[in-house]
């Protein structure tokens, strides 16, 4: 026994379930297009961009242009808000008044699709307070890895590795 109209209606079902599924019904699943060579630079520009201005100058137009609302930071501490204003909070309201002389030189950045993993270094003198520690005059490095998905020019996802914790340690140290 077969049921004709049945796999007409898996495959409307399938269709419709589908988010690549051609708009004209013709059957046919579109595959996503790649990403170009053009595409994939412009992000690790925004990126760039993003590290120079925002983290070393704490610039808030540029902040504003490049962060998307909907952004989400999977590397936030837990309690701590992992959206824009948690993420501006960091640098504007803990690493830069800490360090006001902070540079970011970006070792090396490798990019695929919509995702740019950099790896850097965050650098200063410490002559602020930095969570509860006084300042002690010494040259801070952090090292960070960073994969952020940049969606339409702008950060809309964030994960990261860093070495603050041990950079924490060794201030609280006399």
């Amino acid at each position: 026994m077969t049921f004709p109209h049945l796999s007409l209606v898996v495959l409307s079902f399938c269709l419709a379930a589908c988010p690549h599924a051609d708009a004209q019904g013709t059957g046919q699943v579109q595959r996503p297009r790649p990403f170009t060579q053009e595409h994939i630079q412009m992000n690790k520009a925004v990126v760039s961009r993003f590290n120079k201005e925002v983290i070393e100058q704490g610039r808030l137009d540029s902040f504003q242009e490049l962060m998307d609302p909907a952004f989400v930071n999977h590397s936030a501490p837990p309690g701590m808000d992992n959206g824009p204003a948690g993420m501006i909070n960091t640098f504007n309201n803990v690493l830069r008044p800490a360090f006001p002389d902070l540079k970011v030189v970006i070792h090396e950045q490798v990019a695929e699709g919509d995702l740019v993993t950099s790896r850097k270094t965050i650098s200063g003198t410490h002559l602020g307070v930095l969570m509860g520690i006084a300042p002690t005059n010494r040259k801070v490095s952090i090292d960070v890895i960073d994969i952020v998905r940049v969606k339409n020019g702008r950060y809309f996802e964030h994960w990261g590795l860093n070495t603050l914790g041990p950079v924490l340690q060794e201030l609280r140290k006399p």
